[in-house]
């Protein structure tokens, strides 16, 4: 008799470093993309600097309701710790994200969204990341700026 388990049995190869929670907003059960990078200094560093270009781009700067931007700094700390396996403060405290409709009441068009990936590419290239880590860290932040334009209106 064979030790071995046919390969069907196995079943498909399973991509490394994929952080699964204990419960639904609860913090990765193994290492994470966010404990790889370096946790929430890694993140709070990236959302200073992006908020230190936002503070005083003419478009951006409007969008944010507070005339100060640590809360929306926190917000967005807090998300980014989330969607990539840290803590789950976001969801605990804002719910799901519906990242669409929270910015539904905004004009993000093209220009925004251009302005809002500009400020950001400086924030990512001041984290001095390991390319990977930097590469996929950028290709999520440009889908996520893709899909929040909602007009292409000027």
């Amino acid at each position: 008799m064979s030790e071995h388990l046919p390969a069907e049995a196995s079943g498909p190869p399973q991509p490394a470093n994929v952080p699964l929670r204990g419960t639904e907003h609860g913090a990765a059960l193994g290492p994470s993309f966010y404990e790889t990078v370096g946790g929430r200094p890694t993140f709070e560093k990236l959302v200073a600097e992006f908020y230190r270009g936002v503070a005083n781009d003419p478009v951006l700067k409007p969008m944010y309701p507070e005339e100060d931007l640590a809360p929306a700094a926190e917000r967005l700390t807090m998300f980014l710790e989330q969607y990539w396996g840290g803590p789950g403060a976001y969801s605990e405290q804002r719910g799901h994200p519906r990242l669409r409709m929270r910015h539904q009441p905004f004009k993000v068009n093209p220009d925004a969204r251009d302005r809002w990936l500009g400020h950001m590419r400086v924030a990512v290239d001041s984290l001095e990341l390991p390319p990977l880590a930097e590469e996929t860290l950028w290709d999520y932040l440009q889908r996520a700026a893709f899909a929040m334009v909602n007009t292409f209106d000027e």
